[in-house]
């Protein structure tokens, strides 16, 4: 009964999160295997950078990631230490008529033992410890990546690493002078991964990509360091209104982002931008709105709440102004320089 509950329950996530999944014969992991599993759509994302003959995944897991990271490649390697897990990607496997050499090994083991050159090493570390709380840097990842960056860059052209997306991308540079390559990547707004690139040479310069799959914005990439020369102006609300993606938030560009798109901030700590003329290439939502007066805001009236750099939380000004949620019209309370308002879609 508990292997059917199991499979049902994998069903049900592979519905959402890998669809190409649903097929007769393949076997579901356990509930914890699914939640640590990449979505098909941030593996397409990934694998569309990477190519070449011979492509290795150190923590396969489930397999999803690795699934779609070496479709451009012939020679293709597995490592995975809990055997039951890798049975079930080789049974998997067999199903979708994908083909690879399937190692039962821990990965320092493997690494140790290891006399094989790969074009591309894929990675993605366990973020918890063994009382299962969550962690965050480098070192206390299994594997700790600090210590076998080196070893890993002396079998490879290119590391490729899946990290937490609230690890923090200063200290990442700080602590991988190899990175050369930065993408931020989420999925409608929902920050998944940041994942690194590493290439044998220390890089003079990191590009990172901000990215929001399934939203139809533009992807945008700078070069690390831009923001801290990046310089914003100020002015009160004109007639569009930009909110950045989540990808671009994270990023920390908030100056970057009005110097590039030629927009003006609303309040040094209000990441809202204006301008009169429409920037619809902008990584983000445009609305179109006006300054209204609390007085005009009637009571039922039913608005989607957006508060930021605000006193209150949107609950708390549904609550204060007696506001329905929902509709098709926004209320966006915040700060100018100039103090307090309160703008409306129009």
């Amino acid at each position: 009964m508990q292997e059917i509950v199991q499979q049902i329950k994998g069903k049900q996530v592979a519905q959402k999160k890998f669809p190409f999944l649903l097929k007769d014969g393949i076997i579901f992991p356990p509930q914890l295997n699914l939640e640590q599993s990449s979505s098909e759509k941030t593996a397409i994302y990934k694998s569309e950078a990477l190519k070449g003959e011979k492509f290795i995944d150190l923590t396969s897991g489930f397999g999803i990631d690795a699934y779609y990271l070496s479709r451009n490649f012939n020679d293709i390697t597995l490592i995975e230490q809990n055997p039951e897990l890798l049975a079930i990607v080789k049974h998997n496997w067999a199903i979708l008529d994908k083909k690879a050499k399937f190692v039962n090994a821990k990965l320092e083991d493997f690494l140790y033992n290891n006399q094989e050159y790969f074009d591309v090493i894929y990675l993605d570390p366990a973020r918890r410890d063994q009382n299962k709380n969550k962690v965050f840097l480098l070192e206390d990842l299994s594997p700790d990546i600090l210590e076998i960056q080196e070893k890993l860059l002396s079998i490879s052209d290119q590391v490729v690493i899946k990290l937490s997306p609230l690890i923090d991308l200063k200290y990442l540079i700080s602590v991988l002078p190899r990175i050369s390559r930065i993408d931020i990547v989420a999925l409608k707004n929902d920050v998944k991964e940041v994942v690194i690139f590493l290439s044998k040479e220390v890089q003079n310069e990191i590009i990172c990509h901000c990215v929001n799959l399934e939203s139809g914005e533009s992807e945008f990439s700078f070069n690390f360091g831009e923001e801290e020369n990046a310089n914003s102006e100020y002015s009160e609300p004109e007639r569009y209104i930009y909110i950045p993606n989540n990808s671009v938030l994270k990023a920390g560009i908030f100056n970057l982002i009005a110097e590039k798109f030629k927009l003006k901030k609303l309040h040094p700590n209000t990441h809202l931008y204006t301008s009169d003329e429409i920037k619809a290439d902008f990584p983000g939502r445009i609305m179109e709105t006006e300054v209204v007066d609390s007085k005009s805001i009637k009571k039922k009236e039913q608005f989607n709440i957006i508060s930021k750099n605000y006193p209150l939380k949107p609950e708390e000004i549904k609550k204060k102004y007696g506001l329905k949620d929902g509709g098709d019209d926004y209320l966006i309370f915040t700060q100018s320089k100039k103090g307090k308002i309160i703008l409306k879609s129009v």
